[in-house]
């Protein structure tokens, strides 16, 4: 697949919608606790991941977040959650593009953002913006992590399944 077939207007239509999505599944349709946001922004996301690979999911995550926080925000614009955010889409795409998507690979993906981005990175942004204790806010984020963890993959790699097919009209073999 090249580049160029990629950058297809109906691609970067898709692209856009993505975007949409996950600014509106993470704004609009999120669970907001004191201390943590329950999201299904990574529904778009690992969608993008699996159909465009990991810079397109990455630019998608950032831009998404970027946006999102500018067009509606909650409190002060913090890059650090938009580094997250393109990190997030950035390791989607690498375990999860041009591969046979099995619950194994959608677990470790799930698994390193769950812990090292979500768990560890996002604990010190929320740290560093809020001023609470790193150690006092761990005990409640973990326990988010646990919950969503298996939904997360159960989801991505039901969604999978369905991308397969869309993926072969996405990007068409040049014929000759």
């Amino acid at each position: 697949m090249s580049k160029q077939s990629k950058l297809q207007p109906r691609n970067l239509a898709i692209l856009a919608l993505l975007l949409a999505m996950e600014i509106i599944l993470s704004r609009f349709f999120s669970i907001q606790l004191p201390i943590i946001r329950v999201t299904f922004a990574f529904i778009p996301i690992s969608a993008t991941g699996i159909l465009f690979g990991p810079v397109p999911a990455a630019l998608v995550a950032g831009l998404g977040d970027f946006m999102g926080a500018i067009l509606f925000p909650v409190g002060a614009y913090f890059p650090g959650y938009t580094v997250t955010a393109f990190l997030t889409g950035l390791v989607y795409g690498l375990f999860l593009h041009r591969r046979v998507v099995t619950v194994w690979r959608v677990a470790c993906a799930v698994g390193i953002i769950a812990v090292v981005l979500n768990l560890f990175v996002n604990t010190i942004w929320i740290q560093m913006t809020t001023g609470k204790a790193y150690l006092a806010l761990l005990p409640t984020r973990i326990v988010k992590s646990v919950m969503m963890a298996p939904f997360q993959i159960v989801v991505i790699r039901l969604l999978a399944g369905r991308l397969q097919g869309l993926e072969k009209y996405l990007f068409p073999r040049a014929a000759g």
